[in-house]
């Protein structure tokens, strides 16, 4: 006979935070699943910040900024199909030394890209990108399958939106010497500091950034990993959630083939649209009548205000108790996103918003179309259907197509729109955006309001 399993040792942190009422564990997970990703993205965005002007690709049509920029994308997208095995798979005790080893990895790339000449930044960035695009998968894992989920993960979900302004003014400020003159002012260590930081070089920022973040991502880390494990309560409402071998995938796969077929078929491009309104803010807003040394906090003003908006509607997704009226919810939502798209350009066209308020009302309806693919949208699939599986492996399924897709469109619109501006593309690619994600995201709606009616009065399902 098999000898009995012994009980899992835990700290006195994860004791007490198991005792603890819910929105004290909501508040405590939510700020180490934030911090932890809000930090990895100074590990991934701040190069963004750089311009590369006037320089090409070993003399290509191709701008040397678009180079690193799909490098980094086909390193990270390369990440999400290796991440679709190691994600599903990682034990829980792995997850925090992983975690923090692939953050250390992209680091070190880091280093090599400040150290290489121009055009070689190419090759070290996609050795950057290529462990970050498994950091969301490790903590969407401790955060999946919970009554709270909704809370938990959309409290995650607004790390990057808000980092990704915050990484790449936070950029900018090394490049002008801010930062250095912040360090003047802490006493002891803080002049010295800043004598060796100075005005950072565009090749030498991001790896800089990374060092600034790195002792609060390990912080970080180390309280996500004292989250309890889901209690019983959670897994009669949402399933248990267990690593998932090839056949658990390919049986996921084949069960929701059409669904997931149009979802990522939108996905493909809404995370192009995504990445290239990201990647290329700088120039875009300067495209608007904002350049930047006028409007040095414009884009982490613009983003933040994004990622209120998107907090604040996803998480009324929590209140709807019945997995598959919210996962039908969600899907609702996202559809309003996309369309939020086509109305806000229409808006802009007509005289009637600013170009601020255009990029935030872009960033707003990209975002609540886009973040529920990597939070909410599968988690109450799977509560809805009681299928077998976790939510980290359709996610990083729909992911590892969408970065495919950013890949195409980056090398789209340098090679055969090269004479478009930014601005223009991204306009013509906004108005695209609207119409194809409002037919996939309606054709997926209809088919997984059918395929969750037959479970709808499970108990179970509730």
């Amino acid at each position: 006979m098999k000898a009995p399993t012994a009980p899992e040792k835990q700290s006195r942190l994860t004791a007490w935070l198991e005792q603890a009422p819910s929105a004290v564990f909501v508040f405590v997970a939510v700020a180490a699943a934030f911090t932890t990703y809000f930090s990895m993205y100074a590990f991934r965005k701040p190069f963004a910040a750089a311009t590369f002007d006037g320089q090409f690709f070993f003399g290509t049509q191709v701008a040397l900024k678009t180079a690193i920029v799909i490098s980094q994308i086909i390193g990270y997208a390369l990440s999400k199909y290796i991440g679709i095995k190691i994600c599903s798979e990682v034990t829980r005790e792995r997850r925090a030394v992983t975690l923090i080893g692939l953050v250390l990895w992209a680091q070190a790339a880091l280093m090599v890209y400040g150290w290489v000449p121009g055009d070689w930044k190419v090759a070290a960035i996609f050795f950057n990108g290529l462990p970050l695009g498994m950091i969301w998968g490790l903590v969407v894992w401790y955060l999946e399958g919970r009554r709270t989920s909704e809370l938990l993960l959309a409290g995650l979900s607004l790390s990057y939106i808000m980092a990704s302004g915050v990484v790449k003014d936070f950029g900018r400020a090394l490049m002008e010497g801010g930062v250095a003159s912040w360090w003047e002012s802490v006493p002891l260590a803080g002049p010295l500091i800043a004598s060796k930081i100075g005005k950072v070089s565009e090749g030498w920022m991001p790896a800089v950034a990374g060092f600034h973040f790195l002792p609060l991502l390990i912080a970080s880390v180390w309280m996500l990993n004292q989250l309890p494990r889901p209690n019983a309560a959670d897994i009669e409402a949402r399933t248990s959630r267990a690593p998932m071998l090839a056949t658990d995938r390919m049986a996921f796969v084949k069960r929701f083939a059409p669904g997931l077929g149009m979802l990522c078929l939108g996905y493909f491009f809404l995370t192009a649209y995504r990445d290239f309104r990201d990647n290329y803010q700088v120039e875009i807003f300067d495209g608007l009548g904002y350049p930047y040394k006028e409007n040095k906090t414009i884009i982490s003003r613009a983003e933040t205000i994004v990622t209120f908006g998107v907090m604040g509607i996803l998480a009324l997704l929590n209140v709807v108790k019945d997995n598959r009226r919210g996962l039908l919810s969600a899907l609702g939502i996202m559809t309003g996103g996309v369309l939020l798209l086509g109305v806000s350009t229409a808006m802009l066209q007509a005289g009637l918003i600013s170009g601020f308020w255009w990029m935030t009302l872009t960033g707003l309806g990209s975002y609540l179309a886009y973040v529920p693919f990597g939070s909410v949208l599968f988690e109450r699939l799977i509560a809805s259907t009681r299928a077998a599986g976790t939510a980290v492996f359709a996610i990083y399924l729909a992911d590892a197509i969408g970065y495919t897709g950013s890949v195409g469109v980056q090398l789209y619109k340098d090679l055969a729109a090269g004479t478009v501006s930014r601005l223009g593309f991204f306009t013509g690619f906004t108005w695209f955006m609207c119409g194809l994600g409002a037919v996939c995201l309606a054709g997926s709606t209809l088919y997984f309001a059918r395929c969750t009616r037959a479970v709808q009065t499970s108990p179970k399902s509730r």
